[in-house]
Order: C-alpha cells, then sequence, then structure tokens
C-alpha cells in the first residue's frame, strides 16, 4: 500500500470540491490557449474556473483639481481595459465550456504574488506561455516566479497543439522523496485521462559532456542501470498500487533528462515535473530542467510543488 507520503489526501486544499481552477490573464495571445485550456479541465473536472487580471492600483476617489480629473480619467480607462480582458477571457471559456461556472477578479497589485496566494487553496493554477519568448524573457517574470513559488500545481499552457488529448503523460522522477508529489500528480493526471504514464529516470541532471575529465560514455552502465531500474521501481511501486488502471513505461537514461523529456513533449498530452530535488547543488540543477521545460517543452507543463 502506499505510505504515508504516498497518499493523495482528500483534506488538501487542492483537492476539496471548492477548489477552483484559477487561471491568470493578461489579454495577451499567450493567455487565450491558457483559458480555453483551463476551461476545459474544469468542465471535465467538474470545478469552477476563476479567472484573474491584475492591473495597478485605481484611484476611484472623486476628484478636486484638474490633476485629480486627469488622473482619475487615466484610472477609469484602465479599469475599462482591464475589464475588457477578464470579459473577454470568460467569453473564451464559455465558448470551449458554455455550462461551466466561470467568475472573475480584477486585483490590484503584483499579479505573481496574487497568484501564488490563490495557489494554496486552487485545484491548480494556469498560465500561458508566449511561443517564442526565451530564457531571458522570462527571467524575473510572472511566470517563473509563480512556477517558483507557488502551492500545489502549476501548469504552463503551451505547444503546438495545447489541447491534445491523446500521448501519455510524461513524468521526470528524479528519485528523491521530495519529488513525489510529482509522481502523485502525474498517476493521477494518466488515470483522469485514461492515458498511459511514462516515467523518465535520468542517473545525472547534465547534459551530455564531461565530468571529472570522464565522458559519460566511457563510464560502466551494466551496475548503473540495474540500480536505477530498481530506484525507479522502489519509487513507482506504491503509486501503481493505487492507480493499477494506469499502465506505466519506465525509461532509464544516464544524462539528459531534460532532452529526453523535450522529446516525449512533442507527443505528451502532459508533462510532470517537481519544483525541488536532490537538494544543494543537484537541486538546482533539476530547478534548471523544470525551468528550461516551463520555457521549451512542445505541450503543457506541470509544475508539482512539495507542500
Amino acid at each position: 500500500m502506499p505510505s504515508h507520503s504516498q497518499s493523495l489526501h482528500s483534506d488538501s486544499p487542492h483537492r476539496t470540491a471548492s477548489a477552483a481552477v484559477v487561471v491568470g490573464t493578461d489579454g495577451s495571445n499567450g493567455s487565450v490557449p491558457a483559458v480555453r485550456w483551463a476551461a476545459r479541465l474544469a468542465a471535465d473536472r467538474d470545478r469552477t474556473l476563476h479567472i484573474v487580471h491584475c492591473t495597478d492600483p485605481i484611484a476611484d476617489r472623486t476628484p478636486r483639481s484638474a490633476y485629480d480629473a486627469f488622473i482619475y480619467a487615466t484610472m477609469q480607462d484602465i479599469r475599462l481595459a482591464a475589464e475588457h480582458v477578464l470579459a473577454t477571457a470568460r467569453e473564451y471559456a464559455l465558448t470551449v465550456a458554455p455550462s461551466l461556472t466561470v467568475t472573475t477578479e480584477l486585483a490590484p497589485g503584483n499579479p505573481a504574488r496574487t497568484l501564488i496566494d490563490a495557489s494554496a487553496h486552487a485545484h491548480l493554477v494556469v498560465l500561458g506561455a508566449a511561443a517564442s519568448a526565451g530564457a531571458i524573457a522570462h527571467l524575473g517574470s510572472t511566470l517563473l516566479a509563480v512556477t517558483s513559488h507557488a502551492h500545489g500545481a502549476v501548469v504552463i499552457v503551451r505547444g503546438p497543439e495545447p489541447d491534445r488529448r491523446s500521448g501519455p503523460v510524461v513524468v521526470g522522477v528524479d528519485g528523491s522523496s521530495v519529488g513525489e508529489p510529482a509522481i502523485g500528480a502525474a498517476f493521477a493526471e494518466a488515470s483522469l485521462r485514461a492515458a498511459e504514464l511514462v516515467a523518465v529516470h535520468a542517473w545525472s541532471d547534465l547534459t551530455q559532456g564531461q565530468f571529472g575529465g570522464t565522458s559519460y560514455l566511457e563510464m560502466p552502465i551494466d551496475d548503473f542501470a540495474v540500480a536505477e531500474e530498481a530506484l525507479l521501481a522502489e519509487r513507482l511501486a506504491g503509486w501503481a498500487e493505487q492507480f493499477p488502471d494506469v499502465l506505466v513505461r519506465r525509461e532509464i537514461e544516464v544524462y539528459g533528462p531534460r532532452e529526453r523529456l523535450a522529446h516525449w513533449s512533442k507527443t505528451a498530452q502532459l508533462l510532470v515535473v517537481g519544483s525541488r530535488g536532490r537538494g544543494g547543488f543537484r537541486g538546482l540543477l533539476l530547478g534548471s530542467t523544470s525551468n528550461w521545460l516551463v520555457q521549451h517543452a512542445d505541450c503543457p507543463v506541470m509544475v508539482v510543488h512539495h507542500d
């Protein structure tokens, strides 16, 4: 049976019946696929869709001077534009799922902080990613801040076919207990979607190259393969018992998890990764893998946090 850490607790705030699917929108083209994806998932799971848009604080006090009147008029224009963003997003959602319950929120202040706060009680948080944005464009962005610091799961909707419903759910397994929530989420998603689960485990987070002057290809791999297969089997065993309906394929790699996961993203319907793992320097490497996939994968990426 699954251990205590391997249970999807019914008392989790992310799994209560009232937990909404939260999607952030800024009115950009990248937000549209995210809203559609979130709406479809909310409808499939009989959950409310909550659409959030943030602006700077808007002054509502009565103008007392010409300057006040100018500021007031400008603020009202900003409010009207923000309300239009929310109304448009709501229309996109209802086009996908006409009977969906949709709520909207115009929140003042920092969008990353707003979404991180909302994630504490959300079923999951959904964001869009611009297809052409590179690593530099995302540094310090709302996307990176939310995926790094949110509670529960965050899905970045990206790729040429974000609504793909065929293909497997793919999970990156780092071998540490910190990665358990990602494995559990991947099993749950595969079960809900009646999809195969592909578990990809790499001995090293590094890409091809040299380490300590020794090429990976020169290292003896027989013992490595046996040990890593055993480790992966141990990590998956309890979850496989909890989700007997899920067919699991295991894949062991010596190095380069991001390359293998990126390859799988071309045919997967969802890629699942953890937000932390292994601790210390390797934890940073795993984090860089997750962040790289958030920016470059060809399907939606779910980043699961260890709450």
